[in-house]
């Protein structure tokens, strides 16, 4: 046994961690970077909370706001804490709860440390996007330059930056892999070395000598091609050309801009990320079960555990238009186990190339390595799934009176309910589509943006005034921003700030 009762100490952990390890490398053969696990308060946990997981984090007022939010709504029972919170870096990070069981430290680390480590390393979006070496360098480094601002320009000068920059960094992000990965390190070395150069160069004398932004007349200097228009990333285009900026300033639109690209991939992968976690966690505390480490208290508190965080409320219940990704994941995974080792002939027709096959892991792992959610809902959501999770699909039209049931179970309905739910994961639809598309630096100035619509989606009108206040205050002068209807290229309305 590696333990009895509730009670944990260090030496049980190591115990349970080596254990944890020999099955998750053995059995699973799963692929980790190296882990760090650390204890913390539930105080240190509603920390984390305010830096959205990362342990380090430059100042700013909506931390302490966040912080405030979850420890009232902690302190009056309104909220649990996450039993674990984990990082996407080498070496893993994994947070565990001192209040845990010693039972619920065993399946966190399984979760966190084994399940969503494998996860980041393998992952194609994660090892497209991210550079998990050096995310918290870089973390502390942005965290040391904010603060040198606010030193040397003032809290209020700095904060009004962020503010603009957080309100924007959801267009702030390259969203096709042909971009070249980030090097957060050289990032950082770049920042330092241009901060030296400007320095060494700078002499009072040149702020008297008048300047231009480019010869009079001189089209091509501010035309679409040479500011690279159109540009979807926002941040990125202020942070080049927007005419008043400083230097600094310039610097921490940067700074926000390559952390929100960092954090690019995560919605992307939320239901395979918890459903791998999920599964391998609940593989993991079978086995040890089986091998007689645990006894049946431990596993059935583990079996308790597990069932709370997969609930997945029914429509009639009030549980909101989401699916919640640890059912939905942990539902898939383990169906796909049981079409590699023991299918029907359904399984057989819708998925000719999984069914039988008897390596269920190697086809998780498969699966886990080369999809995103839309993707692998699309390729493993079975029908076997859509009835166990009774999924059905409506259809609201504005010009009738009532919801129309169309599509149920057979065969027709599978196939369309499979559709509209990898749809509802693209990630088209988590940010808007708006380019900028001009911007006449030699006449009046105006930024010029296009808001591609989906059908019967426009802005919502005070969220987009309030959010290009902001645009506007980065790039100095008026801005426009037209709201086109994709499909039939109509112009819908816009907006106008001067």
């Amino acid at each position: 046994m590696l333990y009895t009762g509730t009670d944990w100490n260090f030496s049980i952990l190591w115990k349970c961690y080596d254990e944890i390890e020999r099955i998750a490398q053995e059995e699973l053969r799963l692929e980790t970077y190296p882990n760090r696990i650390e204890i913390i308060t539930s105080e240190q946990m509603l920390d984390v909370y305010t830096s959205h997981g990362m342990p380090v984090s430059y100042p700013h007022w909506s931390a302490g706001k966040r912080f405030v939010t979850h420890e009232n709504a902690y302190k009056r029972g309104l909220m649990g804490l996450a039993y674990e919170v984990v990082i996407n870096s080498s070496p893993c990070i994994s947070y565990l709860m001192e209040e845990n069981s010693a039972t619920m430290q065993a399946l966190v680390i399984a979760h966190a440390a084994f399940g969503h480590n494998h996860f980041f390393r393998t992952n194609r979006l994660f090892r497209e996007w991210t550079d998990p070496t050096q995310i918290l360098d870089y973390l502390e480094f942005a965290r040391g330059y904010v603060a040198r601002c606010e030193e040397r320009y003032g809290i209020r000068a700095v904060e009004r930056i962020l503010d603009a920059a957080h309100a924007l960094q959801g267009q702030g992000v390259n969203r096709h892999t042909g971009a070249k990965r980030i090097d957060l390190r050289a990032e950082a070395q770049r920042a330092r070395e241009r901060r030296e150069y400007e320095h060494s160069q700078y002499n009072d004398l040149w702020r008297t000598i008048p300047t231009g932004l480019g010869a009079k007349g001189d089209e091509a200097a501010d035309g679409p091609s040479q500011l690279g228009l159109p540009e979807e990333n926002i941040l990125y285009f202020l942070e080049k050309h927007a005419p008043k900026l400083e230097a600094w300033e310039r610097e921490i639109i940067r700074i926000v801009r390559l952390t929100a690209q960092y954090f690019y991939p995560q919605p992307q992968v939320k239901v395979m990320n918890e459903g791998c976690a999920t599964w391998v966690h609940d593989f993991i505390m079978r086995r040890l079960h089986e091998k007689g480490l645990i006894d049946d208290s431990a596993m059935l508190e583990a079996i308790h555990s597990t069932t709370n965080v997969i609930m997945q409320p029914g429509f009639e219940q009030g549980g909101g238009p989401n699916f919640n990704p640890y059912a939905l994941g942990l539902a898939m995974m383990s169906d796909i186990v049981r079409i590699c080792t023991a299918p029907t002939e359904e399984d057989r027709r819708w998925f000719r190339d999984i069914a039988g096959n008897g390596d269920p892991v190697g086809t998780l792992k498969y699966g886990w390595a080369d999809y995103r959610d839309e993707s692998f809902i699309q390729q493993f959501l079975s029908p076997k799934v859509i009835r166990d999770l009774r999924l059905f699909r409506l259809t609201d039209d504005q010009a009738q009176p009532y919801l129309l049931v169309d599509a149920i179970h057979n065969e027709e309905g599978y196939h369309e309910i499979r559709r509209s739910v990898a749809a509802s994961y693209d990630p088209g639809m988590l940010a808007e589509e708006i380019e900028i598309v001009g911007a006449d630096l030699q006449g009046d100035r105006i930024l010029k943006l296009e808001h591609r619509t989906r059908p019967g989606q426009l802005l919502q009108p005070t969220d987009a005034r309030l959010t290009l206040a902001h645009l506007k205050d980065l790039w100095g002068y008026g801005v426009e921003m037209r709201e086109i209807d994709s499909q039939t290229g109509r112009e819908l309305g816009g907006y106008t700030l001067q």
